[in-house]
C-alpha cells in the first residue's frame, strides 16, 4: 500500500500581500469544498487549467488575476527562506 505524503502550504513567508491573501483564500475554499488544496493548486500552476480551482466564492476568478509565474516565484522564494 502506497503511503500518502501530507504537504502543508506555509504562506506566512510570502511577501506579496495580494498573492498571499489569494492563496490563503483559494486554499480555504478548496478545503471547504472537500478538495485536496495542494493537489488542486499544483495542478493549476503546472497546467494553467483553471478547472483545478473551484468557482465557489469566486476563487477561480481571484487566482486567475495573478500571473502563474509570479505565483510560482513567491512560493519558491518562501520555500527557500
Amino acid at each position: 500500500m502506497k503511503e500518502e505524503t501530507i504537504i502543508s502550504l506555509d504562506i506566512s513567508k510570502i511577501n506579496d500581500i495580494e498573492i498571499k491573501d489569494t492563496l490563503k483564500f483559494v486554499y480555504e475554499v478548496l478545503e471547504e469544498r472537500g478538495y485536496n488544496p495542494i493537489n488542486q493548486l499544483v495542478g493549476y500552476i503546472m497546467s494553467g487549467d483553471l478547472g483545478y480551482i473551484s468557482s465557489y466564492k469566486e476563487a477561480r476568478n481571484r487566482i486567475a488575476k495573478i500571473d502563474r509565474t509570479l505565483l510560482l516565484e513567491e512560493l519558491l522564494k518562501s520555500y527557500l527562506k
